[in-house]
């Protein structure tokens, strides 16, 4: 289970040190897509697996099912962790996300979110301010 909050920072070759508490984690591998809000996420190969498998399930004749799938599935890569225990993040998903030289890894039970370190601090600031109507609405939901 991924959880916490870690920065980083990404390095010429556009190389990110996965936290080393995480890292046997994802010796099978690892896959990385366009994530929601503007981030990336990152799935070990067996979470990412059950994901693609429902993605492939869905209807391709509905416009927001074959919209979703393609964001997630088109821009995916596979990635392997090197012998420093660093992922190396594609430009093109590093420009989807805006993500500069600093960065945070932020677990979510099966994935990690990878966000530029400025628009982290800002989501997590406006999530942080409605805290209360968030609560109220997952209460109603059961959570």
């Amino acid at each position: 289970m991924f959880i916490g909050e870690y920065h980083h920072t990404i390095d010429d070759k556009g190389r990110l040190a996965i936290p080393v508490k995480f890292r046997g984690d994802l010796t099978k591998g690892a896959v990385v897509t366009r994530g929601l809000d503007n981030c990336l996420f990152l799935y070990p190969k067996a979470e990412w697996e059950k994901l693609a498998e429902r993605l492939a399930k869905l209807p391709i004749s509905q416009a927001n099912t074959r919209a979703f799938s393609r964001l997630m599935l088109a821009g995916a890569m596979d990635v392997e962790i090197d012998k420093q225990g660093r992922v190396n993040l594609p430009e093109y998903l590093c420009k989807y996300a805006t993500i500069k030289k600093k960065v945070v890894m932020a677990g979510l039970y099966n994935r990690f979110e990878i966000w530029d370190a400025t628009a982290w601090e800002k989501y997590k600031l406006g999530t942080e301010k409605n805290s209360g109507d968030i609560a109220e609405a997952l209460g109603e939901l059961g959570v």
